[in-house]
């Protein structure tokens, strides 16, 4: 499994105060969309999220975004290794994502950018 980067997941009150400083921070503009009820901006390592508390409670429990080459493989692989599938692989606005708990209780987000 090819590991790309990661990205760091932050939930944030006010998405509209918050991206105009991440996009100085990081030099990019905000790629936008919305799932779940969930307004989304992804600024180069950044995710900023903001919504009902329901829904973000969820996401706070995942620790990071893994980017992989490929979920398929990561899946397999991360099967094989002992992690728990939590959810996925499903298609998103960007490509593919999966949901895993490591043996140490941890979770992570897998996705890649195929399939979209």
């Amino acid at each position: 499994m090819e590991i790309l980067g990661a990205t760091l997941r932050i939930c944030v009150d006010d998405l509209e105060t918050a991206v105009p400083f991440y996009e100085r921070l990081a030099g990019g503009t905000a790629l936008r969309f919305e799932r779940g009820g969930v307004k989304v901006a992804a600024i180069g390592s950044f995710l900023l999220m903001s919504g009902p508390e329901a829904e973000l409670e969820v996401l706070r429990k995942v620790t990071a975004t893994i980017a992989v080459k490929d979920v398929e493989e990561a899946h397999r692989l991360l099967a094989d290794l002992g992690a728990r599938i939590v959810a996925g692989p499903v298609p998103t606005p960007v490509g593919r994502n999966l949901l895993v708990m490591h043996p140490d209780g941890t979770v992570f987000e897998y996705a890649d950018q195929s399939g979209a």
